[in-house]
């Protein structure tokens, strides 16, 4: 179930992102989520593509390095206290979450993305809670 986040390193200067959004962009690859964290000089990118092998492709064939990581995409309830559908079963068994981020406008569902440190057993334990997870079928929304 898990899907593909692309992680690329740009320098923190301005213009950058959008660089990588326009190469992207342009080969009619859409951005489902996104994450920026930065540091004095460099900014650290996640994202999730509709596209993710065209995506890394195309940021490959601009001289980006670029790394894959299996991530997990999951509903999560929009109401006070929602998260923890998705973190309690989790943290029952362990499993730490390394980070995660929201999906960019996916209509009434909140869908986040999740990097965990143990994916399959995280898969079955959210399978278990009712947790319900998104496959390739999120490259659609």
């Amino acid at each position: 179930m898990p899907v593909k986040q692309i992680s690329v390193s740009l320098e923190n200067v301005p213009g950058k992102l959008s660089e990588v959004s326009e190469y992207l962009g342009e080969n009619g690859i859409n951005i489902i989520a996104l994450s920026v964290a930065d540091t004095a000089d460099i900014s650290a990118i996640r994202f999730v593509a509709n596209d993710p092998e065209k995506a890394t492709n195309v940021l490959k064939s601009h001289g980006y390095s670029i790394k894959i990581t299996d991530v997990l995409a999951v509903e999560t309830p929009n109401h006070p206290g929602g998260l923890n559908a998705v973190l309690k079963p989790l943290k029952e068994v362990s499993i730490n979450v390394n980070y995660l981020y929201t999906c960019l406008g996916t209509g009434e569902k909140t869908v986040l993305i999740v990097g965990v440190d143990k994916m399959e057993e995280a898969i079955q334990v959210l399978k278990k809670n009712w947790v319900h997870m998104y496959d390739e079928e999120l490259y659609r929304l």
